[in-house]
């Protein structure tokens, strides 16, 4: 094989590399949005219009309760989803940077030739 059919088929495989990792970044993300949505979903006030006040009271007061350890745990989850994307977008940086050397190196490959 020549070098040139080489460089090509790895710039083929950094490719497919990027390709896989920015799918791991765009999973990662959405994954984030989703709990951030969930973490908004609780702070809309509850519905409970139909009791009355003391009950309805009891039950702003229970919900407010479970809500704050709800949120607690989404917090963390929040955290973990957000080191997953530093580490998905570092690992695409690395894909692309690999990427744009073996297109520079093709380039140059050609110029030679």
């Amino acid at each position: 094989m020549s070098k040139g059919t080489d460089i090509a088929r790895l710039a083929d495989l950094t490719q497919l590399v990027l390709d896989h990792r920015l799918g791991k970044l765009r999973s990662a993300v959405a994954e984030l949005e989703r709990s951030r949505m969930q973490i908004a979903a609780l702070d809309q006030p509850s519905a409970a219009q139909d009791l009355d006040a003391v009950t309805a009271e009891k039950v702003t007061l229970t919900y407010g309760r479970w809500a704050d350890q709800r949120r607690a745990e989404l917090n963390l989850v929040i955290a973990r989803q957000t080191a997953d994307c530093i580490e998905a977008l570092s690992e695409a940086q690395t894909a692309f940077g690999r990427v744009q050397a073996l297109q520079g190196l093709a380039t140059r490959l050609k110029q030679v030739r």
